[in-house]
């Protein structure tokens, strides 16, 4: 999905709220485990309930490779049952050389179709730049992230250049990519940190977790982060799929959509009489 068409999509539907799927087997509703494959009957259930409501929908791989070969099988099923329709994100935290990286991005963007994929940068430029080699998919670069251990290395100052590094992973990869296939994940628990962002990439898509379960205020993140385009994908995976454990899972995941989707309507036309 190229950079126009997710911007229409968030006007059009009136959302920027993309939805990790994120299954524990321990936390599936009993009455799905009689499926075949009850994570991906949990997925579908929860897609069907909330596609109207999100833009984007994030699995992250660690909870389908916890599961061997048929857990990659879901994930692969999953992603085909989302459709084209949605901007796919493979939350996968990949990075390494360069012909390990070309080899990542070949099976993320040809062989599971995703449109983008997380990447963490610490090896440097080589192992981000095969993900950009690919027409219309993205690379999410970890920049700031919403976890408590972001502080042991992200905020740490660099005396050259006497800032965080997070700052610097921002200045730096904004200039091996571009507007046009590059994001930065930014932790909605660093409110703070959102006007600097923007100083830095004004014109990017930021991916933002922590919304929801981890406590990150969405207006505040809007205040400073959005741009004439959004250029917000405002991620929440356990506030929506684990709402409730009971038959009902699905419904109440859409109501916790619909209450974050409902907000970012009233947001967006607010941005659009800007």
């Amino acid at each position: 999905m190229d950079r126009i068409t997710l911007v229409n999509e968030i006007f059009r539907k009136k959302t920027f709220l993309c939805i990790g799927l994120d299954p524990e087997p321990g936390k599936i509703p009993d009455h799905l485990k009689g499926y075949p494959d009850p994570i991906l009957e949990f997925n579908k259930q929860i897609i069907d309930a909330t596609r109207d409501l999100c833009v984007a929908y994030k699995p992250n791989l660690a909870f389908y490779e916890a599961l061997g070969p048929q857990g990659f099988e879901t994930f692969s099923k999953t992603v085909a049952y989302i459709g084209k329709e949605h901007f796919i994100i493979a939350d996968a935290k990949r990075g390494d050389i360069g012909n390990t990286s070309r080899l990542y991005a070949k099976a993320f963007f040809e062989q599971l179709n995703c449109d983008a994929i997380t990447i963490a940068p610490y090896m440097g430029e080589d192992s981000v730049m095969p993900f950009l080699d690919f027409d219309q998919k993205w690379v999410i670069v970890l920049a700031l992230t919403s976890n408590k251990g972001s502080e042991n290395f992200q905020m740490l100052p660099v005396s050259v250049a006497e800032r965080p590094l997070w700052e610097m992973i921002l200045q730096t990869v904004k200039t091996w990519g571009t507007e046009q296939n590059t994001m930065f994940v930014i932790g909605a628990t660093h409110p703070e940190a959102f006007a600097k962002v923007r100083e830095v990439v004004p014109d990017h898509f930021l991916l933002v977790p922590g919304v929801g379960a981890q406590g990150g205020d969405l207006n505040a993140i809007c205040q400073f982060g959005m741009n004439k385009d959004c250029g917000l994908l405002v991620n929440s995976s356990r506030g929506i799929i684990y709402a409730s454990k009971g038959n009902d899972f699905a419904e109440k995941a859409r109501e916790k959509a619909l209450e974050l989707q409902t907000q970012m309507a009233q947001i967006l036309l607010q941005l659009n009489r800007r």
